[in-house]
C-alpha cells in the first residue's frame, strides 16, 4: 500500500515558501554584516596608514621628532587609538596609551607597520574597531527596516493567499483520508469548494456507482439465497433448507427436538373450485399464522414443505413444548373460515414426531407423516404424535431449567472448553489465530450440558443477561490466569445489550483491562439476532472495536438475512453455521450459499470467512476449494477442557502449521 503523507499540502507549500524567503533574508543579512565589517576594517587600515605616513615624514626631520609628544596624542585620541608604540632595533622609542578607554583589550584591533623612509623603525597600534558600541538606529537604517517589514508583510499576505487557494485541495485530501479509513457513507458527496473540481466530481460519481453496486450485489446475493432456500409465496424456508437444517440437527451431539407437519386437505379441489389467487391467499394466511406461533420459540424453523404442507423444526424443545406448539397452531385457526369446499372443523391436521441424535432424517419425516395420517382419520382439526420411546429424564421444563441455571450459571461453576480456530496465510498454511471458549453447564444428574441444548431455554426463561455476565467474568479470569498469549473468543447474547445498565457494566469491565488484554479478546454475536437488533447493536459493536477488541458474527447462514451489515459494521470474522458445512461436498445448494457469503465479503478485506464444524476430510477439502479464509472443527482441532482442569491438566492444541495440498497430506491434530 502506498504511503499517505500526514502533512497537508498547504502546510508543505507554506513551509517551503517560508524557508526559502527566510533563508534569502538570512543570507542577505549575513552578507551585509560581513560587508560592513570589511568596510570598517578597510577604513581603519586607511586611517592608520595615514598616521604612519605622517610619522614617517616627521621622523626625517630631527627637530620635528622632539615635538611628537605635543601633537601626536591629540591625533591618536581623535583616531580612537588606545595604544601606540614606536620601536626600533634598540627598543621602544615612544609609547602612547589612552587610560580613559573602557574597551576590552581582547576586542581591540591590532596592527603593525614598518616605516618606509626610516629603516629599522616600526609602529604598533591598538585601535578601537569600527562600529563597536553603536546601537541600532532607525534613522540610519530606515531603508533596511522598511525593506524587512515589506518582505514580512508580503510573505504573510502571500501565505494566506496560498492557503485560500489550496483550501479546496485540502478538503479533497481530507475526504480521501476518510474514505481510506472506511467512512465512505459519510463522505460520499464532496464540498462545493473542493479542488480540482473534476477530481471531486469524478470521486462523487464513482462513490455513487460503488454504493449502487454494493446494494445491487447485496440484493443479488440475497436473491440467490432466497431463490435457493426460501419459498417465493410465503417467504418461509423451502424443503431444501428444512432438510438441511434437520440433518444438521440430527448430527449434533446430544441433540433432540421435534418435527411438526401441518397439512391443508383437498388442495387440488380448492384450486378447481376457486381461483388460483384464493388458493394462494389461503397458503399465505396459514404461513402468517404459523409464523406468529413460532415467534415465541427461539431457533424454530418454519418451512413450506410441499404445496399444501408446512413443516416446523423445533430443536432443543421437549415433547411437551412441541405438543403445546401444535395446540397453539390449531387455536390460531379456530375462528378462521376456510374457502369452499373445505369444512371449518375438518380441513387442517397436524402430525409431530420427536427426534434424537443419530436418527435418520427420512425416518423422522415418515414418522411425522404417519402421525399426520392418524390425525386425518379422526375427521376433525386436531394433531397427533407418533408414539415412540422418549426419555423423560432428559427432557426439561422451564422450572427444571431455571433451577439448573440458578445453581450452575455462575462464573466459578462454569465448565469451559477451548477449540482452536485456524486461518490460512499466503502460503496456504494453517496458523492458529484464536481459541473459541465454549461454555458447558454441569448437571448433577446428567453431567455436562452443551450450549446448543440450553441456549433455547436461556432465551425462554430470560437468563441471557446472567449468562453474558458469567461468560465475560470467566473470560477475564481465564485471560489473567492463563499463560497462553493467544487470543480468545466468547459467544454473547444480543438481547441484554438493549438495557442501558448492562451496556454500562459491560463497558466498565472492558475499560478495567489493559489495551494488551483487550486486544486478545473477541466477542461473537449470532447473525440473525444482530441483524434483527441492528439499531442498538451498531453503536455497541463500534464501541467494542474502538476499545481494541475484535468482533465476530457467528451462525452466518442459519437464517436468510441481508448481508449489507458486513459493510456497515467493523467485524473481523464471519463464522458459517454448522448446517452449511455439514456434508457440504454433497450439497450443491450449500456450496452456492457459501459462495454467496464469500462474494458479499469480497469488498471488505478485513472480514475473514471461517467454516465452523469441520468433521471430515471431504468437508475440509470442499470448503478450502470454495475459498474460505479459516477453518474450525474437530477435523483439525478437537475441544479441550481448560476449566476446571481435567486429570491430565490443561491441554493445548499442538496443531500450529498445516500445509494445504493434496487430501492425503492432511493429518489430524495430535494433543499432548
Amino acid at each position: 500500500m502506498r504511503y499517505t503523507p500526514t502533512l497537508r499540502l498547504s502546510n508543505r507549500l507554506v513551509a517551503f515558501v517560508t524557508i526559502i524567503v527566510v533563508s534569502a533574508m538570512f543570507i542577505l543579512f549575513v552578507g551585509g554584516a560581513l560587508s560592513f565589517k570589511r568596510l570598517g576594517q578597510e577604513y581603519l587600515d586607511h586611517s592608520l596608514k595615514g598616521i604612519v605616513d605622517v610619522l614617517d615624514k616627521e621622523m626625517e626631520d630631527p627637530d620635528a621628532a622632539y615635538s611628537l609628544q605635543r601633537w601626536i596624542p591629540k591625533m591618536l585620541q581623535a583616531s580612537n587609538i588606545v595604544e601606540m608604540e614606536l620601536l626600533s632595533v634598540y627598543g621602544v622609542i615612544y609609547r602612547f596609551k589612552d587610560t580613559s578607554s573602557r574597551v576590552e583589550p581582547s576586542l581591540l584591533y591590532n596592527a603593525e607597520y614598518t616605516l618606509e623612509r626610516n629603516d629599522g623603525y616600526r609602529i604598533r597600534f591598538k585601535a578601537v574597531p569600527p562600529y563597536i558600541g553603536y546601537g541600532y538606529s532607525i534613522q540610519a537604517l530606515w531603508s533596511i527596516t522598511f525593506a524587512v517589514g515589506l518582505i514580512v508583510f508580503c510573505l504573510v499576505k502571500g501565505l494566506n493567499w496560498l492557503r485560500e487557494q489550496l483550501y479546496g485541495s485540502e478538503l479533497l485530501e481530507e475526504r480521501g483520508r476518510m474514505i481510506l479509513a472506511g467512512r465512505v457513507e459519510e463522505y460520499s458527496i464532496g464540498n462545493e469548494v473542493e479542488w480540482p473540481y473534476t477530481a471531486s466530481l469524478a470521486l462523487d460519481r464513482l462513490i455513487e456507482e460503488l454504493q449502487d453496486a454494493r446494494q445491487e450485489r447485496s440484493r443479488f446475493d440475497t436473491f440467490i439465497r432466497t431463490q435457493t432456500f426460501l419459498d417465493q409465496l410465503t417467504g418461509a424456508a423451502n424443503r431444501v433448507l428444512f432438510d438441511s437444517k434437520l440433518e444438521a440437527a440430527l448430527s449434533e451431539f446430544s441433540s433432540y427436538g421435534g418435527v411438526v407437519i401441518l397439512r391443508v386437505d383437498d388442495w387440488e379441489q380448492i384450486e378447481e373450485d376457486n381461483s388460483k389467487q384464493i388458493a394462494n391467499d389461503l397458503i399465505i394466511e396459514v404461513g402468517e399464522r404459523l409464523s406468529n406461533v413460532i415467534q415465541r420459540y427461539p431457533d424454530v424453523i418454519l418451512s413450506r414443505y410441499y404445496v399444501s404442507d408446512f413443516a416446523i423444526l423445533a430443536p432443543n424443545l421437549s415433547s411437551k413444548e412441541v405438543a403445546n406448539m401444535a395446540s397453539h397452531c390449531l387455536k390460531q385457526f379456530e375462528k378462521y373460515v376456510p374457502p369452499s369446499p373445505l369444512k371449518k372443523d375438518n380441513w387442517l391436521h397436524i402430525g409431530l414426531s420427536m427426534y434424537r441424535e443419530g436418527e435418520k432424517q427420512s425416518r423422522i419425516i415418515d414418522e411425522a407423516e404417519t402421525a399426520l395420517k392418524s390425525a386425518q382419520l379422526q375427521q376433525i382439526n386436531t394433531w397427533c404424535r407418533f408414539h415412540k420411546h422418549v426419555n423423560q429424564d432428559e427432557e426439561r421444563g422451564s422450572v427444571r431449567w431455571r433451577t439448573l441455571f440458578d445453581l450452575s450459571l455462575r462464573a466459578e461453576k462454569l465448565h469451559v472448553f477451548s477449540q482452536s480456530c485456524f486461518l490460512l496465510d499466503i502460503n496456504r498454511e494453517l496458523h492458529e489465530d484464536h481459541c473459541e471458549l465454549l461454555v458447558r453447564l454441569n448437571d448433577p444428574q446428567t453431567g455436562l450440558v452443551e450450549t446448543s441444548r440450553f441456549n433455547a431455554a436461556i432465551v425462554a426463561v430470560g437468563y441471557e443477561k446472567v449468562l453474558n455476565k458469567a461468560v465475560l467474568q470467566t473470560l477475564i479470569t481465564h485471560l489473567k490466569r492463563s499463560q497462553h498469549t493467544g487470543k480468545f473468543s466468547v459467544n454473547l447474547q444480543v438481547v441484554p445489550f438493549a438495557e442501558r445498565s448492562f451496556f454500562k457494566w459491560f463497558r466498565d469491565e472492558l475499560l478495567q483491562l489493559t489495551s494488551l488484554e483487550r486486544s486478545r479478546i473477541m466477542f461473537e454475536f449470532s447473525e440473525a439476532r444482530t441483524v434483527k437488533h441492528l439499531d442498538y447493536m451498531r453503536p455497541i459493536i463500534n464501541m467494542i472495536a474502538g476499545l481494541g477488541c475484535k468482533v465476530s458474527i457467528s451462525q452466518a447462514g442459519k437464517s436468510i438475512v441481508s448481508t449489507h451489515y458486513i459493510k456497515e459494521l467493523p467485524i473481523h470474522y464471519l463464522k458459517l453455521h454448522r448446517s452449511l458445512v455439514k456434508r457440504v461436498d454433497q450439497r450443491h445448494e450449500n456450496q452456492l450459499f457459501i459462495r454467496s457469503l464469500l462474494g458479499a465479503c469480497e469488498g471488505n478485506k478485513s472480514v475473514k470467512v471461517v467454516a465452523v464444524g469441520i468433521e471430515s476430510p471431504t468437508e475440509l477439502q470442499c470448503v478450502l476449494d470454495l475459498g474460505v479464509d479459516g477453518i474450525q472443527g474437530r477435523e483439525v482441532a478437537s475441544e479441550i477442557q481448560i476449566w476446571p482442569p481435567n486429570e491430565t491438566g490443561v491441554l493445548k492444541s499442538s496443531v500450529s502449521k498445516v500445509q494445504i495440498g493434496r487430501r492425503n497430506r492432511w493429518r489430524k491434530a495430535s494433543h499432548r
